[in-house]
Formats: C-alpha cells, sequence, structure tokens
C-alpha cells in the first residue's frame, strides 16, 4: 500500500476505536436497536438528496446493507448492551480481519502469502485469549455476538469488493439507506414502542453527540475511505489494518470509562498488535542477478552486427 494510503487506514483505526466509547455513551441513552438505526438515519437522510444513483447493481447496496448496517452492527450494539466492554469489544470485533481473508478465498480466490497467514494466526491466538479472558469474567452470550458481528463484517468486506463501486460516498450513502427501516421494525419487535419513545422524548446532549460521531465520523467518513481502500487493494492486505482498532478502542475506553484492562486482554492486544505486523509488512524480495554465463561472456557475444540490431519488425497486426 501506499504510504498515503497507510496513514489513511491507522486515520479509520482512530475513529473506529474512539467509536466504542461513543457507542457506549449512546447506548446509555437508546435501546440497541434504535440507536444503530438512528446512526443510519443521520447519514442516509440529508445526503441521499445530493448524490446520484449508485453506480452499482442494486442487489449489491441491499446485500451490503443488510449484512452491514443491519446484521453486523445489530448484533454489535446487542453484545455491548449485554454487557461487553467498549474496549474489548474493539478487540474482538477485529477478529473479523480473519473472516475477511477466508471469505476473500471462497469467493474472490485471492491468496494471501505465507507471512500474511501467520500474521492472522497471531491475531486469532490473541482474540481466543480475550475469549478465555471474557469466559473469566463476564457473560459468554455477550462475546458471542461480538464474535458474530465480526462475521457478517468480513463478509460484507468481500461483498463491497465484489461490488466495486465507483464512488464510495455515493456507495456508504446508498448503503445506508437500507439500515434504518428494518432496524426501527426490530426494534419495535424487540424493544418494545414504549422503550423507544422514552428514550426519544428524553433525548440528551450527550444522545445527540453520539448519534452525530458514529453516524457522520465512524460510518460516512469511515466507510467511504475503507471502501476505497477495498477497491484500491486486495481485501485481505486492506483488513489487517482494522486490527489496530482495539490499540484505540481499548486505550480509550481505559482513559474516559475507566475499564481495567487486565493481562490476560493485554497480552491478546499484544498478539493482536503482532498479528498486523507482520500482515502489513512485505517480505523482502531478493534482487534478481544475471546469470555468470551472461556476466562473463565475451565482448563478440554482447554485440551484434548491425544487420542483427536493426531487423524489422514483424507487423503490428502479427505482435501481441
Amino acid at each position: 500500500m501506499a504510504p498515503r494510503h497507510i496513514a489513511l487506514a491507522v486515520l479509520i483505526a482512530v475513529v473506529w476505536g474512539l467509536n466504542f466509547v461513543v457507542i457506549h455513551v449512546g447506548l446509555e441513552n437508546f435501546p440497541p436497536l434504535l440507536f444503530c438505526a438512528l446512526r443510519f438515519t443521520v447519514v442516509a437522510v440529508p445526503a441521499v438528496f445530493f448524490v446520484g444513483r449508485p453506480k452499482v447493481a442494486w442487489r449489491w447496496v441491499l446485500l451490503v446493507g443488510c449484512t452491514l448496517g443491519v446484521v453486523k452492527f445489530g448484533l454489535l450494539f446487542l453484545g455491548m448492551h449485554a454487557g461487553m466492554p467498549a474496549g474489548l469489544s474493539s478487540l474482538v470485533l477485529q477478529s473479523q480481519a480473519v473472516f475477511t481473508a477466508v471469505f476473500a478465498v471462497v469467493l474472490l480466490r485471492e491468496r494471501p502469502g505465507r507471512q500474511r497467514v501467520l500474521g492472522l494466526a497471531i491475531a486469532v491466538g490473541g482474540i481466543c485469549l480475550a475469549a478465555v479472558d471474557r469466559g473469566v469474567s463476564g457473560p459468554v452470550g455477550a462475546f458471542a455476538l461480538v464474535i458474530a458481528s465480526a462475521v457478517f463484517w468480513g463478509l460484507s468486506n468481500v461483498l463491497t469488493k465484489r461490488a466495486a463501486p465507483p464512488d464510495a460516498l455515493r456507495w456508504m450513502v446508498w448503503v445506508s439507506v437500507v439500515p434504518p427501516l428494518p432496524l426501527l421494525a426490530l426494534s419495535l419487535l424487540v424493544e418494545g414502542p414504549s422503550a423507544d419513545l422514552h428514550a426519544l422524548a428524553g433525548i440528551t446532549a450527550s444522545g445527540l453527540g453520539a448519534i452525530a460521531f458514529v453516524g457522520l465520523g465512524a460510518t460516512l467518513f469511515g466507510f467511504v475511505a475503507w471502501s476505497f481502500l477495498l477497491r484500491t487493494y486486495d481485501a485481505s492486505a486492506v483488513a489487517p489494518y482494522s486490527l489496530l482498532v482495539p490499540v484505540f478502542g481499548m486505550s480509550s475506553s481505559w482513559l474516559l470509562l475507566g475499564e481495567r484492562i487486565s493481562p490476560l486482554a493485554g497480552a491478546a492486544a499484544a498478539l493482536v498488535i503482532t498479528g498486523i505486523g507482520l500482515t502489513a509488512l512485505r517480505p523482502r524480495r531478493r534482487a534478481r542477478t544475471a546469470p555468470p554465463a551472461a556476466r562473463t561472456a565475451p565482448p563478440a557475444a554482447r554485440t551484434a552486427p548491425p544487420a542483427a540490431r536493426t531487423a524489422p519488425q514483424a507487423p503490428a497486426a502479427l505482435r501481441v
């Protein structure tokens, strides 16, 4: 990846890491599915009137809108509402890099190299260590919801790569149009109309700020930039940069929410960081050198007679 695109990937990770703290704040103000619906509403409603139609088939918009917006974020918000801490959620969700690579192999026929596979394996070890930590200290069901969210994020990454939208902003706006109504229907069914109305009637400045950040910052900016990177590079090359998210997610949760980082969680984060280091760096290739016979050829062999150097080329119709 070009240096400026690496910097963009890191900036996305900063925004997405801090986003988990903001989600925690939002869930204190809204039921999870309603909050998720509002997240996409602030992106889709104002912007849809200023962008043209998506330049991809509508089936891709619907597929990614449901996979990413409804399922992935719905499961994440439900998991955090059920007890997954913000910092640990930011770590566990990055198992999406592994699922992205698996889906890319199956659906896109990509072939990651040995070093990238090793890095992903180390990252998986970190996620497993986080699972052990969560099994000791909290509800396993909440952990499972976040893992399931990571599966659908990985699938949406590959679907985005397959759709190849030429305009990332237009793409993300139209993808954001899909989730609000299904999520609102699920909220009314699962959380109940009274809970939704109570949350909307008592909305606070922190609640409005949380909606704005997760909608405009993490969703619009984050996924527009992410879609651009996925369109430019292999999905298995871009996805590992999301493993930086827990670095910023866990540190901001510790600083702003006072969440404790256990020794197991710290070791898990170290493994994840090591994994991204291996997946992001390309192995050195040996410089190709001419064979000894070519380097020691006598001068007469290296200089062709003028007739040979000026031999006519084949007609253009015969050249490939």
